[in-house]
């Protein structure tokens, strides 16, 4: 899939990243989320999100709902930092989108075939647009309203 029909940028101004350094101490929700993140591998990926290796010109999404897939490291902050957040919307947004979550860590070919090279990166994919990413810790009310206007408009 070519890389720029995937990299069309969703925010001008890339929030807190990780590029490799030592991660700080991040809050927790105490709310027990009713609907969870969804974590994919390689093979999740490619049967539920896109086959980009059986066609790699064109993004043909495979779900039945919008959803928001997070590229993250267990050792990122800013990653952990937004991980409730994204827990939090997986259960308010329950039925209506899915939340996946692809550790570049483990799945080191995804995250090349996307071009991640800064953590956290959040790709939105619309049921009828073509997907959005957007780099960095974004807050939880710019996250609501990335779902609100760029998956449920």
């Amino acid at each position: 899939m070519k890389k720029n029909t995937l990299l069309v940028l969703f925010i001008a101004v890339a929030m807190a990243s990780c590029n490799g350094q030592t991660p700080t101490p991040t809050q927790t929700s105490n709310k027990a989320p009713a609907a969870k993140t969804i974590h994919l591998t390689k093979a999740d990926f490619l049967s539920k999100v896109v086959d980009y290796e059986s066609n790699p010109e064109k993004w043909i999404y495979k779900g039945d709902k919008p959803a928001i897939i997070d590229f993250y490291a267990s050792w990122c902050g800013p990653c952990r930092m937004i991980a409730p957040w994204l827990e939090e919307l997986a259960t308010e947004y329950d039925g209506k989108i899915y939340i996946y979550k692809i550790n570049t860590e483990k799945e080191k070919e995804l995250a090349t075939a996307f071009g991640i090279t800064s953590i956290p990166t959040l790709l939105f994919i619309p049921m009828r647009d073509p997907p959005r990413m957007a780099q960095g810790a974004l807050p939880k009310e710019q996250l609501k309203e990335a779902i609100e206007e760029v998956l449920l408009k």
